[in-house]
């Protein structure tokens, strides 16, 4: 991949962004900058269009109106470009399970042109703490160890932006925790992270930047800090702790971004 090409500027650009599905407005003109080397998280409820933006920034769909660029390159006019400095992980982990942890890297390398494809391969497994499990089949790892393989091999190449769409979808508390941490360690390398999310706990753990996808646009965008500066004083004032993301979130969009049960499970629904 090409990831010698240092550009000026935010890593991701978005500026009044559409989409229409006939009748349908997704999207409504959505405005973003991605810093890079930082975790930048959409949240939005069902069918908020999270999944929409990730396509449009991966090439995958076309925007009916509006600009974005990755990496300095125009997403519409640029797209094997963008292709080239960027990687998508979905919400289901793309491993092959009759291959070992390793032999998916290895092949992976392999169909990129890599060479050393093994010490690529051995430096992944060592990052993602998957050495012990290398030689395995994949079908023996559990949910978290597959998430965390399948955001190595999507590494190979070292992309400068990597998308991950629902990176913890499905997983157990303790499978997210580790998907976390691997998450966090993309940043810290200086990979430029946006991550859709449907779990309120997950932005507020990893975002630098948090923006809420309401309506077909981004109505609030920021830090954690300055978003739970967006309560009512009153309100704040009487609560005992900290409010939560979850808080900030309700304030904002109101109960008719909220699914009946997701104040149990911190979620705000699955995105369309």
């Amino acid at each position: 991949m090409n990831s010698g090409n240092q550009v000026q500027g935010p890593a991701i650009h978005v500026k009044g962004l559409e989409k229409s599905y006939k009748k349908l407005e997704v999207l409504r003109g959505v405005d973003f900058d991605v810093a890079r080397g930082s975790i930048f998280a959409l949240l939005g409820s069902n069918g908020a269009g999270k999944t929409t933006v990730v396509n449009i920034l991966s090439t995958l769909l076309k925007a009916n109106a509006g600009t974005a660029s990755v990496n300095g390159f125009d997403v519409a006019a640029q797209a094997a470009d963008v292709r080239e400095c960027i990687s998508l992980t979905g919400q289901f982990a793309a491993v092959d399970e009759i291959l070992s942890g390793r032999e998916n890297l290895v092949l992976v390398a392999h169909l990129r042109h890599l060479k050393d494809s093994g010490t690529i391969a051995d430096d992944l497994l060592d990052r993602f703490s998957l050495t012990d499990a290398a030689a395995r089949k994949v079908s023996t790892y559990s949910g978290g160890m597959r998430r965390r393989l399948d955001i190595a091999m999507s590494l190979i190449g070292n992309p400068q932006v990597i998308f991950l769409d629902e990176p913890t979808a499905g997983l157990d508390p303790q499978a997210r925790i580790e998907v976390w941490r691997a998450v966090k360690e993309l940043a810290e390398h200086g990979t430029t992270v946006l991550l859709t999310t449907q779990y309120l706990d997950e932005a507020e753990q990893l975002a630098d930047r948090i923006a809420i996808l309401h309506g077909g646009r981004i109505i609030v965008n920021g830090t954690l800090a300055e978003l739970k500066q967006q309560l009512p004083a009153a309100k704040v004032e009487y609560v005992e702790k900290q409010p939560t993301l979850e808080d900030v979130f309700l304030a904002i969009v109101g109960n008719d971004g909220k699914d009946g049960d997701a104040g149990n499970d911190r979620s705000v629904g699955t995105d369309e």
